[in-house]
């Protein structure tokens, strides 16, 4: 988004995250913005191009929910994972956020000159760094996520933009920032609210800062589509790009998203016991699955001694893959519900809602099936 210009944008970055309330952990994956795939649901059909266009092609074509929510749906369209919520901050936010918190603390790993770094106006403002130590503002944090002009290009630079990230949950925990934070959050939302979209609430927000704060940097897991999971093409067009390498690629994914570990257990009761000892308010309800199907699933799980008080239909029927929301913190019950049902890793979600009234709800998808031997 530079000075000016009325939009619709390209993304110029997309990190997909997941936070894992049942193990304390998290994941952060880069997506490389040349990255060529197929674009769901646009227009008549499907068309190939690079994915920082779906949020384009969106916004230009009113797509239900926008440019994010086309984005939203290319990524899990390609990528195979459930994705539930965005986060679109343009590069104001991304420096006033730097400033807010006092700046950020990092190593850089090597020099960095970079002539012909851009000023925003379609000019350039030259930008160097040195290696080592270094504590960085808002607009020299952004100078350094953004710039390519490293051997690596586009995939260093994804490394460095996850490195800001996490430099930031270091100094918010570090100093104990959170709290003063969430104390001004309705105040911070006013400010930012032209320059930072989401369809999370505020208290979803909130809820997804404190997750962040307990989950131990050793239990942070990150990736980067790079070389390895890409091949270079150009396109009739002369358009120069990365087509992934399925394979190869899927096994980042689920080495990442659906591998996550479960709670450590050494020194506690059974998982069974555990469960029993959660009580968990269990709804089940259904997004796309057969009809009858939540009514079925009541009476399974009942069987098998879980805590059911509702079974009806979702907000919607075109749920393709089962979700499980944890409300309020019954991680034993989680991932209980997710072996049962094969739920991968990166469909657990947070709702992070102490006042709900059921504390877990299980959503069928299209793909949702009861054990075989089950039905």
């Amino acid at each position: 988004q530079r000075q000016g210009e009325q939009g619709p944008w390209r993304t110029d970055t997309m990190i997909l995250l997941s936070a894992d309330p049942t193990t304390h952990s998290a994941t952060m994956l880069s997506i490389p913005r040349d990255l060529w795939v197929e674009i769901p649901d646009y227009g008549q059909g499907r068309i190939l191009d690079r994915i920082n266009t779906a949020n384009v092609w969106g916004d230009l074509n009113n797509y239900p929910g926008g440019g994010p929510a086309l984005a939203m749906k290319t990524v899990e369209h390609n990528l195979g994972v459930v994705v539930d919520y965005y986060v679109l901050v343009n590069f104001t936010a991304f420096e006033n956020l730097i400033d807010t918190i006092g700046g950020i603390d990092i190593v850089v790993p090597e020099d960095i000159y970079d002539p012909q770094y851009p000023d925003g106006s379609y000019g350039y403002a030259p930008f160097s760094i040195k290696a080592g130590p270094q504590h960085l503002n808002g607009r020299t944090a952004l100078k350094y996520a953004r710039t390519r002009h490293t051997p690596g290009s586009d995939f260093d630079r994804a490394r460095r933009q996850q490195q800001v990230i996490l430099a930031v949950r270091d100094k918010v925990t570090r100093f104990d920032m959170l709290p003063t934070l969430i104390a001004k959050a309705p105040e911070l939302f006013a400010s930012f609210r032209d320059s930072v979209k989401t369809n999370l609430t505020l208290e979803q927000a909130i809820g997804l800062a404190q997750l962040a704060q307990s989950i131990p940097a050793d239990r942070i897991r990150t990736g980067v589509i790079d070389q390895n999971y890409t091949s270079n093409y150009i396109t009739p067009k002369g358009e120069e790009v990365l087509v992934p390498q399925r394979d190869k690629m899927r096994e980042l994914i689920d080495s990442l998203f659906n591998s996550q570990p479960a709670p450590d257990a050494a020194s506690t009761p059974s998982a069974q016991a555990q469960v029993s000892a959660e009580g968990a308010r269990i709804a089940v309800r259904n997004g796309g699955a057969a009809a009858g199907m939540a009514g079925q699933v009541k009476d399974y799980l009942e069987k098998r001694g879980f805590r059911v008080v509702e079974a009806g239909n979702a907000d919607r029927f075109d749920y393709r893959h089962t979700q499980i929301v944890d409300y309020t913190g019954k991680p034993y019950t989680t991932r209980a519900l997710a072996q049962l049902f094969d739920v991968p890793q990166g469909a657990i979600l947070s709702g992070a809602d102490p006042k709900s009234p059921v504390d877990i709800v299980i959503i069928l998808g299209a793909d949702f099936k009861l054990p075989a031997a089950d039905k």
